[in-house]
């Protein structure tokens, strides 16, 4: 066996051990964090009026973000797509404990079906929670999926980040954010992108651009304005 082929060989098994025994674990310590921060939010008034009224939305936010849908779903019923691999059963397990539903797939593997079923939960109640770059990036460049997936379903796709005052950032492809105990946290959510439904290729194109252009304009503002302190 080659190092490279060893070196899969134990990641598999640490992601299996981790799927049956992670979420055990890092529930109580993911609790902890999240009651210890200090949440402030800016531009959430549109989006928490739809859920007042009843009405459902997709919320999109970078892969390295991913760790603030907790915070953002509170009270507020939430699918996502997580991965087929056993990373994926890991992520099921922990968003479970906020009442966060996930199905199976991804825009490299079982992306239909995947669709399909994010299609089902939508009509089924849930808020959709979208990460356009992942699974494997490019980080920060969107991918045309989310649009796809507003068409279909006719829903806004409402753009979000959030920056930390301090925060371990995760050696791994999307520089995963970790907020600190303690830190301050700022979200802020852009005002919505409708697609209509009759877009043609063009449309889907440009307001994929958009998109990413707002999640990256808001990533960068909000780093800028806490000073944000990345470690790692």
């Amino acid at each position: 066996m080659s190092p490279a082929d060893g070196r899969r060989t134990l990641r598999r098994r640490v992601l299996a051990r981790l799927a049956d025994l992670g979420p055990w674990l890092l529930r109580p310590l993911l609790y902890a964090l999240q009651v210890s921060l200090r949440v402030e939010y800016a531009g959430d008034a549109e989006l928490r009026a739809r859920w007042a009224r009843g009405e459902r939305a997709i919320v999109a936010f970078w892969h390295n973000r991913l760790l603030i849908l907790p915070v953002i779903a509170s009270g507020v019923p939430f699918c996502i797509m997580v991965s087929q691999h056993r990373d994926g059963e890991l992520a099921t397990g922990l968003l479970a404990a906020w009442g966060i539903s996930t199905v199976r797939g991804s825009a490299t593997r079982g992306a239909v079906g995947g669709f399909l079923r994010l299609v089902d939960a939508y009509r089924g109640g849930d808020n959709l929670a979208v990460i356009p770059d992942g699974p494997r990036g490019p980080r920060y460049v969107a991918k045309p999926g989310v649009v796809h997936l507003a068409k279909a379903i006719d829903a806004p796709i409402y753009p979000l980040a959030y920056a930390a005052s301090r925060a371990w950032r995760v050696k791994s492809w999307d520089r995963l954010l970790v907020p600190y105990p303690f830190s301050r946290i700022r979200i802020a959510i852009d005002s919505p992108l409708v697609v209509p439904h009759d877009a043609t290729a063009e449309q889907v194109a440009a307001i994929r651009a958009d998109l990413e252009s707002r999640l990256n304009t808001l990533t960068h503002a909000l780093e800028a304005q806490l000073g944000a302190v990345g470690v790692g």
